[in-house]
Order: C-alpha cells, then sequence, then structure tokens
C-alpha cells in the first residue's frame, strides 16, 4: 500500500480523525511504510540502526508506537458513550479529575503531559455517562498532535454533541517538554493551564467558579 499517493488527498488536520478508522491491516501497512521513512531519517543523521545493538528495529518499534499509541485518536473510532437514567433528576454540578493527560506538541513532536478536570451540569431529565467515559474521551483526543488551546476545545466539544448536559467546561494543565527540553530549557514546575466553557457554565460565574473551586480542591487531594 503506497501512502505516499493514496492518502494526500484525504489528509486532515494534525488534531483531527480520519474521515473513517483505518483497519488493522491499514495500520500495519502504514507502521512498515513510516518505519521506512524512519530509517532514511536514521541515514541521514547518521545513526547504524542496522548494526547498532541500541538502534537496531528503533525505526520498526517508532513506527508502532506513532500509529498504534501517541496518534491512536487520528485512526480509531471515538470512544462508545454509555448513558444511564439520570432517575434522581440530579441537576447539580458534577466534576471528575484529575484525568492524566498525554500527548504530543504539534508544533516540536515533542510530549505534552498534565492532567484535565471536566465539569458537568446535567439536566434533570436526560442522561448522565459513566465517569470513565470522560477519561476515555480525553485519551481519545489527546492521542495526536495537538496544541492546548485546541484539545481543551475538542473535549469540550464532543461531550456536549454527544451527551448534551446543560452546562460543561473543561480544564487542562500541563507541561510542554516543547519548553522544558528544549529553547528555553524552562523548568518542569512550568505549566499552561486553560478552561473552556459552555452552556450555563459559560453564562453563569458562579458556576463557573464552583468548577475552579472544586478543580482546586482535587488538585491538591
Amino acid at each position: 500500500m503506497n501512502f505516499h499517493s493514496r492518502d494526500l488527498n484525504l489528509a486532515r488536520k494534525c488534531n483531527e480523525a480520519l474521515d473513517q478508522p483505518l483497519t488493522e491491516t491499514e495500520r500495519e501497512a502504514m507502521s512498515v511504510a513510516v518505519a521506512r521513512k524512519l530509517e532514511e531519517l536514521f541515514d541521514i543523521l547518521r545513526i547504524d540502526h542496522l548494526n547498532d545493538h541500541n538502534t537496531r528495529e528503533t525505526p520498526q518499534r517508532v513506527a508502532r508506537m506513532f500509529v498504534e499509541e501517541l496518534l491512536e485518536g487520528r485512526y480509531t473510532a471515538p470512544p462508545r458513550i454509555t448513558e444511564f437514567d439520570n432517575a434522581q433528576a440530579y441537576d447539580q454540578l458534577i466534576v471528575t479529575g484529575p484525568i492524566e493527560l498525554r500527548s504530543m506538541c504539534a508544533h516540536h513532536l515533542m510530549p505534552i503531559y498534565g492532567v484535565a478536570y471536566i465539569g458537568i451540569l446535567p439536566p434533570a431529565d436526560g442522561k448522565i455517562i459513566g465517569l470513565s467515559k470522560y477519561d476515555r474521551i480525553v485519551n481519545y483526543f489527546a492521542s495526536r498532535l495537538q496544541i492546548q488551546e485546541e484539545l481543551v476545545k475538542q473535549i469540550g466539544q464532543y461531550i456536549m454533541d454527544m451527551t448534551q448536559p446543560c452546562g460543561l467546561a473543561v480544564r487542562i494543565s500541563a507541561v510542554h517538554m516543547c519548553k522544558t527540553q528544549r529553547g528555553v530549557r524552562a523548568s518542569h514546575l512550568s505549566r499552561m493551564v486553560n478552561t473552556y466553557c459552555w452552556g450555563e457554565m459559560a453564562s453563569s460565574p458562579e458556576l463557573k467558579q464552583e468548577f475552579l473551586q472544586e478543580c482546586a480542591t482535587l488538585d491538591r487531594a
């Protein structure tokens, strides 16, 4: 399978999923093609990937890592949402976190790691979803090349579209290794924090403040 010619017209933005998930066969073919290019890169960098015991088969390992792990959220279907009846008509704020977050910077291909918090204001006459699904949603959108400003909105918009809560807030606090391992080489204590709100969480300063207070409490736990 030739990914040079086949997929140029199907390419999507780096933090968007493909129109259709790749099959296992397609992902395997992609890994093989990526490994060949990584071998070329190693050759250019004058790294022996054939005889050096440290780097032998490294292109193949890295290719599988990109396709099956780091960028998995581009090539697989989104997580299924399991809904439950809101039997007691609960309509107060729910906050879940910290949710571990691991992603990769779109600018320098360096790791981003930190935590996410999600605040949900469920409708009294609607549905609620299992807490583990929020973790899966965060992981799905983080498993692609990202910038944090867009990641926080992708996570939240998907939850809004799929579950239609009365309000929603997503907060991410993360370290960017493109800043700590290169360039200015900042301290790993240096983080980026951003929050985005929808619905009543956006229109009510009181609800937003309650969400941020709950995040702070969970952050100290």
